[in-house]
């Protein structure tokens, strides 16, 4: 069997090809596997000598794992979670049972399509609803403070600043300040840093999470008199003197500061699988879909029910093409679902701007045999064949249903085989945590 499917494999390059392409192009399938034209020798169990050798080296890695150091990923995550578990205790008291039922990871929630939007935590790999998901970060990054304050701090300026422009500024200017204290350390005048001097007012005192870092890499608040001002006294950042034995620690700090990027929570997918269901079309979204206030919501269902009036009034090229903009920009996320042939529905959760591709490769993570070449058809039977196009240019917001076609020929010769076939082409897994469709 598994020969015959590398045999099928081998012939998509000329009988199929993906959506969007002609099909003398080469097929957006993943590269076939190389065929075995000799049937393969049994396979050998490992000799005893081999047998030692690996128990040997399995023992060394388990000694060096025993040795090292807590710094992994999921120690650091671990520590975080430490840090946010007595916050969280306290605070589950005071939940409204809603809201500790949207607590609950998805398999113990009430069972529904879709709740919210959720992300998932860079730092605490916890998934948190969209309203939640800056205070799920900033909180985390508090806590961050504990395992390294110079990177907890960093990720404050870079996250929490909105205007990439002054933090670049900003960033620039304090880089300065540490290039000047390691290629000079001898210039007392480059290890103290006046809090009043207009240059630091406006380019650095202006950043959340500034003055975090500045604690952070050694720096400690003094105030001193003004030369040539005296008695005079303003507050100045004074490097401590510990830190001049530290001037490589400096040059690190200088390159985490320049390089880091904001801290961005991923999108949970919320993935489900539902049985067949005469309402995979009907959908009922929460306000976390939309880019609007609550009133904002109430006035946008108001206008759909006199869309049958306005789609019979004259109107130029001009008024739709503004009205369509107006409705790309509504959506922040998007609720698709795919039905297979088989009646099955794979549903995920989108940003509105996320291209067809994503929803592709989506599909395909599904898949028992990802390179099954397949169309996806939008509302309309309209083939979605253009992959760079957002979800928001098709029409897919805030929610769709779209249908799933495979290759006909290649399931032709699937068929043609006469071997046996799974009962569906989705993975085992999912399949075991199907849902009913409410």
């Amino acid at each position: 069997m598994r020969k015959f499917f590398q045999e099928i494999k081998a012939d998509l390059k000329f009988k199929t090809a993906g959506p969007g392409q002609k099909l003398s192009e080469p097929s957006r399938v993943p590269k076939e596997k190389p065929r075995a034209d000799v049937a393969p020798k049994p396979r050998q169990g490992p000799t005893d000598e081999a047998q030692m050798a690996a128990a040997a080296a399995l023992s060394r890695m388990e000694l060096k794992a025993k040795a090292k150091a807590p710094s992994s990923q999921d120690a650091i995550k671990n520590q975080v979670r430490k840090e946010l578990m007595a916050e969280a205790a306290a605070s589950e008291k005071r939940l409204s049972p809603e809201e500790k039922d949207l607590a609950l990871p998805e398999d113990r929630r009430a069972a529904s399509s879709v709740s919210g939007v959720y992300f998932i935590c860079p730092l605490t790999g916890e998934i948190v609803r969209k309203d939640k998901k800056e205070q799920h970060l900033r909180e985390a990054i508090r806590a961050y403070f504990s395992v390294d304050p110079v990177a907890a701090s960093i990720m404050e300026i870079h996250t929490f600043n909105r205007d990439r422009d002054r933090v670049r500024l900003g960033v620039e200017t304090m880089a300065k300040y540490l290039d000047n204290i390691y290629l000079h350390p001898e210039e007392e005048k480059y290890q103290k840093i006046k809090l009043q001097n207009k240059v630091f007012q406006e380019r650095i005192s202006c950043l959340e999470g500034i003055h975090k870092f500045f604690q952070a890499v050694g720096f400690e608040t003094k105030t001193l008199p003004v030369p040539g001002q005296e008695p005079t006294e303003e507050e100045y950042y004074v490097l401590k003197e510990e830190m001049l034995t530290r001037l490589e620690d400096l040059k690190d700090y200088k390159e985490q500061l320049l390089s880091s990027e904001p801290l961005r929570a991923q999108l949970d997918r919320q993935l489900c699988l539902f049985k067949p269901s005469p309402s995979a079309a009907r959908f009922e979204l929460p306000s976390d879909f939309y880019n609007l206030t609550a009133e904002e919501i109430k006035r946008e269902q108001r206008l759909r029910t006199e869309a049958v009036e306005k789609a019979s009034m004259l109107r130029t090229r001009a008024m739709r093409e503004k009205e369509e903009q107006r409705e790309m920009r509504k959506y922040s996320h998007t609720l698709l679902r795919v039905r297979f042939p088989d009646g099955y529905i794979l549903q995920g959760t989108f940003h509105a701007r996320e291209s067809l591709s994503v929803l592709y490769s989506f599909v395909r993570e599904a898949l028992r045999d990802d390179w099954l070449p397949f169309e996806l058809l939008g509302p309309g039977g309209l083939k979605l064949t253009d992959e760079n196009l957002a979800f928001n240019e098709c029409g897919l917001v805030p929610s769709a249903l779209l249908t799933l076609t495979w290759d006909a020929a290649v399931m032709a010769d699937i068929e043609a085989a006469g071997e046996e076939q799974p009962a569906s082409l989705l993975k085992p897994e999912l399949l075991s945590r199907v849902q009913t469709l409410e």
